[in-house]
């Protein structure tokens, strides 16, 4: 059976307009969205290229926000036409943003400034400044002078909107060093914070005496993540590490002694000291083998997905239990693909427990379940399919927009020079074609690409050969036809 019908848009202004709704307070919200998206995917609804432009530096999109010149210039996309937020101030090199996260405030938590309502950029800066900044302004709300014994370069969430970990450059040993025989032990740091107002987890070091030969840490969800050049990934409790080995708790603004220097916790030029030093090698909680360190967790109950550590084996996918490493049934997964065209497979975002599965021509959207009369087991079964409805058609993006419950897909149906494209809106829940976008841009495989459908809009970034960055800015807008016959009676 297919989906049950819903009431038309003119219904559901007119059930919001009597106010028939629950007594939750969410319910007007997701009404208001239900009716956005029957305007979205409805015939005569078009998107139209507003705006175009071209960067010699990378450029970022974030909610509504673009942001160019290395996060100085912030643009607005919500506007008829995009239109200039704010522009920071020339600065130079060392101080210009290296990394940045868009944190947004909270619901029902009391915050200590006004300001702390509104969105904000976290940055990191190239000379090691931490910042907050306002995102509708750009004016500095807070800064934090990280340390001068390493260089720190990007900027995650660990818990997001709530925790962040900024993590160093990987420290390699120079030719010189390694001809002396002088080893450099620490590998990398990690610096964590709980975000608004601003407050210190602790600084936690990567080492190779106690680690071993690390290709790269990560934290996520409180975890603790060690990768591996022989494909080894460690999973390790980072609360468990901070309880262990945390040499002395350091609060932000405050004065503080440390290896026989005194100074205040976050300015420059004292900073934050490493105070968090493994002494032993600590128990990890899980550890897997996979191909290119390919790992990633989800599912209900929890599972994960893996490549079997061999070149011979890209492509294929096992999706394992997390509680006892079985494999589930219909567990393997792969896709008969041509070299030049990869497949790719992730948890989606949904929190469904779902899994996606992107191949050059299909899409396949999988389920957990369990295996009947025995509820320990879980197999995979296919939710449903997307296929290209041509042979030169090929997937490229699949992305989902949760307001929209929409799963968005870019399909490239000219491979060439001059190539076309365009974006499809599928249901989520059933698979559904329900609209498609031609893109007017040409575009080219070769090049990077990066797009983004974020309620009423559509924006696409390239990065062409020699540095050059294009973004391609489309706004939903009724029919042109209407629109030009509209003007004409006018």
């Amino acid at each position: 059976m297919g989906p049950a019908r819903k009431p038309n848009v003119c219904q559901r202004l007119s059930r919001r307009a009597l106010g028939f709704f629950s007594s939750d307070a969410g319910v007007v919200q997701r009404t208001n969205l239900g009716i956005l998206r029957a305007l979205v995917c409805q015939e005569s609804t078009k998107f139209k290229n507003v705006w175009t432009t071209h960067s010699k530096s990378p450029i970022a999109y974030e909610r509504g926000r673009i942001y160019f010149d290395n996060y100085r210039c912030c643009v607005s996309s919500v506007a008829l036409e995009p239109r200039k937020l704010y522009e920071m101030p020339k600065c130079s090199k060392s101080e210009k943003i290296e990394d940045a996260l868009l944190w947004e405030c909270p619901v029902g938590e009391l915050l200590p400034n006004p300001s702390d309502y509104k969105s904000s950029l976290i940055a990191l800066t190239a000379h090691n400044w931490l910042l907050r900044i306002s995102a509708t302004t750009g004016k500095v709300l807070e800064k934090i002078y990280l340390a001068s014994y390493c260089k720190f370069r990007y900027l995650s969430w660990d818990t997001p909107q709530e925790v962040i970990a900024v993590k160093s450059a990987q420290n390699k040993s120079s030719a010189l060093a390694r001809q002396a025989g002088i080893q450099q032990p620490v590998l990398l740091y990690l610096a964590v914070f709980h975000v608004l107002p601003f407050s210190l987890i602790g600084i936690l070091e990567i080492n190779k005496k106690i680690f071993g030969n690390v290709t790269d840490a990560t934290l996520s969800h409180g975890i603790l993540i060690v990768m591996y050049s022989s494909g080894l990934v460690r999973l390790y409790s980072f609360q468990a590490i901070t309880e262990q080995f945390m040499q002395q708790k350091l609060d932000l603004g405050c004065a503080c002694r440390w290896g026989g220097t005194t100074g205040t916790v976050g300015e420059a030029p004292f900073g934050i000291p490493c105070n968090i030093k493994i002494t032993d090698a600590p128990s990890p909680l899980f550890e897997v083998s996979s191909l290119e360190n390919a790992f990633q967790i989800g599912g209900h109950p929890w599972h994960y997905i893996i490549t079997p550590n061999k070149k011979k084996q890209k492509g294929v996918f096992h999706i394992c239990a997390l509680k006892d490493n079985s494999l589930a049934k219909n567990g393997i997964q792969e896709m008969e693909c041509c070299s030049l065209e990869s497949d790719w497979i992730y948890f989606h975002p949904d929190a469904s427990g779902r899994i996606i599965h992107v191949g050059p021509n299909q899409v396949k959207v999988l389920k957990l379940n369990e295996v009947e009369n025995n509820s320990a087991q879980h197999q995979i079964s296919e939710d449903f399919v997307i296929l290209a409805n041509r042979e030169n058609k090929t997937f490229k993006i699949v992305d989902y927009e949760d307001e929209l419950d929409l799963l968005s897909v870019v399909a490239v149906t000219q491979i060439d020079a001059e190539g076309k494209a365009h974006l499809d809106f599928h249901c989520n829940e059933y698979g559904t074609l329900l609209k498609s976008i031609p893109l007017v841009e040409s575009w080219d495989v070769t090049y990077n690409h990066e797009v983004y459908f974020d309620r009423d809009l559509v924006l696409h970034i390239e990065q062409k050969p020699s540095r050059v960055f294009s973004c391609y800015v489309y706004q939903m807008v009724c029919d042109p036809g209407e629109e030009k016959e509209t003007t004409n009676r006018s």
